[in-house]
Parts: structure tokens; C-alpha cells; sequence
């Protein structure tokens, strides 16, 4: 249990909230009681002691899928063209546009950034700011799917074959002040993901900012909105740094780039800017962000506790051409192996693995064997990846 305010249940009853320490505090302590609990700040979990032992109390969220993806083929033939997309099973938060045929932007857009009649998009393989104007844009985000404009090649050029990544946040954004500056803030909490919308004045590193999950995320994907910038990618569970992206770099020590079980920080530098941040928790059945080793040889399956739909993973210790940010589903390729990937950092069109491709099983994805590239089962190399069932 991350979060010691659980315990505290106010005035009418007799509990009070878990003292807080750390382990040498606790450690220390005497005259200890059989059940006896507290909050260890060091190992972010609820302590109890057996009359022993100390033991730490686990405790995992559970919640929905906050996932589903669509295939649908482009009819734009004008810029007053629309199309209406359904079949998401839910009206999404995030939506993340890739056409699937030729070499084009990936399209990211939210529910919280909005100019005029069309939603802000951002490109995951450019640094651009946010495009506010264009006639290839997502009008709305809609109780089953949402609505693309225009013949843009991004988004509905007709003909062409598309994919829809699609995330359910939380409706409606609502105003956070946990940080040190509010934040706007679409939270689902039982599916582990929210969406922060922010800007800082200046001295941007120094700020936090409150993402509303209740639980320290194990991703955060952030940028830069309103000027051009990279993609980071920070994992808060594992080391304060970041990955870029947008690029095939390695992982980067960056300790101004961190998060928490209530706020985030951006580590941005630029004097004023704004930026939104898609933030990632694991919950059990659902949703697995991690990381593992590859070993270049045999198949290895790395377990997520349920079968996999999709798939983003990154070498996180190695750079160069091999390194790209891939993304498999199981709607591009329905049978095992999944063979068809994109490229998050780049706008190449789908290309297919004739080999080492990953199959998803029914808990976890398994590696076919011989991949030695280093692009994600290279002998040595580690890996984080985040799989949605």
C-alpha cells in the first residue's frame, strides 16, 4: 500500500492515520506490539510486525482495460470531408492515429487540448509543437470512437489503411493542485492512466505537478506543447532519466525528470511553456509496464499476467538504427506470431518480421528465438515495454 492517507479514517471512528518512518526509524523502534503497522517510507509499503519479523504489505490495484484499438480505411476526397470511426467500446481520452500504408506522422491527440473546432495534435517521430490549424485533424472524440477530418494523409485519405490506439482517461478535466503549480488533470484511476495538461512561468525543472492516478506511475510520456521539443519518456519506478521518443537514444540520468504517488516533474528548462504528460500504472490483468533482458538466442516469455493486445517496447540500454520504439497488436496481426510493427519514433510505413517476432500468450509475450539484433531480444541488452490486454 502506497499511500498511508488510506489508513487515516477520520474523527468518527477510532482508527488514526499509519505513522510514517523509515526503516532505521523503525528498526529502532521498542516495546513493539504483535500487529503493530507503519508506513515505511523508504519501501513505499504498509509494515506489520508478527511479534518476529517485520513484513510488508502488498497491495495492487485492480480496474479496467483503459485500451482498445480500430483498423479503418480513409474516405477523405475533400477538407470538408469527416468520417466517423466506432468500435472502441468506449469514448476514449487519447487517441494515437498511425496510417498504416505509407510513410506519414504519427497523429496524437486528448481530450484536453482543444483549439477552436478541431483537437491539437502532436507527432510522436517529429519535436513540433502542438498543430492547432491544420485540415488533418480529429474533430471530436465521441461516446464510441471519434471523428477524423478532411482528406488528410495523417488521418483520412481515402483509401488508405489506418490504425487508432485509443486510452480511456477520465472524462472531463479537473483542476489538481497537489503540485507545486495546478495542473488539469483527466484521471482514471482504476485503469491506471491520466492525462496532465500544465504550464510553469519559469525555472520549469523546479516544478511539480499533480497527475491524479494515487499510485507512482511507471511511465510518463511528456512534451512540450507549445514549442518545439523532444518526447520524453520518464520511468519513475526504476530510475530518475528518461528516454527520448522520438529518437533511438539509450536511457539518460536526469534527476530533475521524476515521479511520485501525487505529483510529476518535467525537468523542462524553457523560460514559460506548457506541455501535457500521459502517465501509466500498472493494474493487475490489464496493464503491465516493465522491463527484461533479452537473450539473443531462445524464445523467452516475458509474463504480464494476461495475454497481451498490445505492445511498445524499447531497448533501454543500447542506441543506434536497431533501437526504435516498436509497436505490435493483435488487430494488425490477429494470429500468433504478431509479425507487423511500427516504428513510434519514426514515420516509415508497417513493416512485417518474417522472423523473431513476438507471440502473445495467454500470460505474456514470448520472443521467437535467434533475435541477436539488439532491437528487442539482443543478448545482454535490457528492455521496458508496456503491454495493455
Amino acid at each position: 500500500i502506497t499511500n498511508p492517507e488510506l489508513f487515516n479514517l477520520g474523527a468518527s471512528t477510532s482508527a488514526t492515520q499509519l505513522p510514517v518512518m523509515t526503516t532505521t526509524e523503525r528498526i529502532a523502534m521498542t516495546g513493539l506490539s504483535v500487529g503493530e503497522m507503519i508506513f515505511n517510507s523508504d519501501t513505499d509499503k504498509v509494515e506489520y510486525w508478527d511479534g518476529t519479523k517485520w513484513y510488508g504489505i502488498t497491495y495492487e490495484v485492480t480496474g479496467e482495460s483503459p485500451y482498445n484499438n480500430v483498423l479503418y480505411t480513409g474516405n477523405g476526397t475533400s477538407n470538408s470531408s469527416q468520417q466517423s470511426i466506432t468500435g472502441v467500446g468506449f469514448q476514449p481520452d487519447f487517441v494515437w492515429i498511425k496510417n498504416r500504408g505509407e510513410a506519414r506522422n504519427h497523429v496524437l491527440v486528448d481530450s484536453l487540448r482543444k483549439t477552436g473546432s478541431l483537437l491539437d495534435e502532436l507527432h510522436s517521430n517529429t519535436t513540433d509543437p502542438a498543430n492547432t490549424t491544420g485540415t488533418d485533424n480529429v474533430k471530436t472524440l465521441d461516446s464510441d470512437g471519434f471523428t477524423v477530418l478532411g482528406q488528410g494523409s495523417e488521418t483520412n485519405d481515402s483509401g488508405d489503411i489506418f490504425v487508432a490506439w485509443c486510452f480511456k482517461a477520465g472524462g472531463a478535466a479537473v483542476a489538481n493542485t497537489d503540485g507545486t503549480l495546478n495542473s488539469q488533470v483527466s484521471a482514471n484511476v482504476n485503469g491506471g492512466f491520466s492525462i496532465v495538461t500544465g504550464s510553469a512561468p519559469s525555472n520549469g525543472y523546479t516544478n511539480t505537478f499533480g497527475h491524479g492516478l494515487g499510485q507512482q506511475p511507471d511511465i510518463i510520456i511528456t512534451k512540450l506543447t507549445n514549442v518545439a521539443s523532444d518526447w520524453f519518456v520518464i520511468f519513475p519506478k526504476m530510475s530518475n532519466g528518461l528516454l527520448k521518443l522520438n529518437t533511438t537514444g539509450s536511457f539518460t540520468y536526469d534527476p530533475f525528470f521524476a515521479g511520485t504517488s501525487t505529483t510529476l516533474k518535467t525537468g523542462y528548462t524553457t523560460a514559460a511553456f506548457d506541455f501535457v504528460a500521459y502517465c501509466f500504472a500498472s493494474v493487475p490483468g490489464y496493464s503491465k509496464i516493465g522491463s527484461y533482458t533479452g537473450n539473443g538466442t531462445t524464445g523467452q516469455l516475458i509474463p504480464t499476467g494476461f495475454q497481451p493486445r498490445y505492445l511498445l517496447v524499447k531497448s533501454y540500454s543500447g542506441s543506434g538504427s536497431y533501437y526504435d520504439w516498436y509497436i505490435f497488436d493483435n488487430k494488425r496481426t490477429p494470429s500468433n506470431p504478431s509479425d507487423a510493427y511500427l516504428k513510434a519514433n519514426k514515420s516509415d510505413s508497417e513493416q512485417q518480421s518474417l522472423t523473431y517476432n513476438p507471440t502473445f500468450e495467454s500470460t505474456g509475450f514470448k520472443w521467437e528465438p535467434g533475435d541477436n539484433s539488439g532491437g528487442w531480444n539482443g543478448s545482454g541488452f535490457t528492455y521496458i515495454y508496456m503491454a495493455f490486454a
